[in-house]
């Protein structure tokens, strides 16, 4: 996918969201760091109405222990309360469903929201858990051995999103 395509992706993504949920009242959108956030953002500049969250899930993995010894932790900002708040969690790749159930956990500590949608740029298969996303850019199905790279500019300078072997 390269940069035009991902801007006409996020377009049809927040198409889909308001045509789904027509009122826009307490609807927040909430990135998970690092790649959730910007496509968050952009996102929310396409849904009038929408506020925005950031939410850091590094103390809520399963796998913090195995992904680094000292894993770098990001802000997480979420204003107030998100009891009876809609909230659509936005992430970059949706693929074993673990990063979903962590954010899942931090969203709870800030209350009940109504309820939680996930959108996803790219859903590519091999769920670990029973996760599964509400809105998706493209579904790109990978085998296991495969590692699905997007970039954004806000983060790496440039959109687009690349599919490798894993080294």
């Amino acid at each position: 996918m390269d940069a035009e395509e991902m801007n006409r992706t996020l377009k049809r993504m927040a198409t889909e969201m308001v045509e789904r949920m027509p009122d826009q009242e307490n609807l927040v959108l909430v990135g998970i760091q690092t790649r959730g956030v910007p496509l968050a953002k952009r996102l929310q500049s396409l849904i009038p109405g929408a506020d925005l969250g950031i939410l850091d899930i590094t103390f809520y993995r399963d796998d913090l222990t195995i992904i680094a010894p000292s894993p770098v932790v990001h802000r997480t900002e979420i204003n107030g309360s998100l009891d009876g708040k809609k909230v659509i969690l936005i992430d970059d790749v949706l693929f074993t469903g673990r990063t979903i159930r962590a954010a899942i956990d931090n969203l709870l500590d800030y209350g009940r929201p109504a309820f939680i949608r996930l959108a996803v740029l790219v859903d590519r298969g091999h769920r670990e858990l029973p996760i599964q996303a509400d809105f998706v850019g493209r579904n790109i199905p990978t085998a296991f051995k495969e590692v699905v790279e997007v970039r954004v500019r806000e983060v790496d300078g440039e959109d687009g999103v690349l599919i490798m072997e894993r080294e």
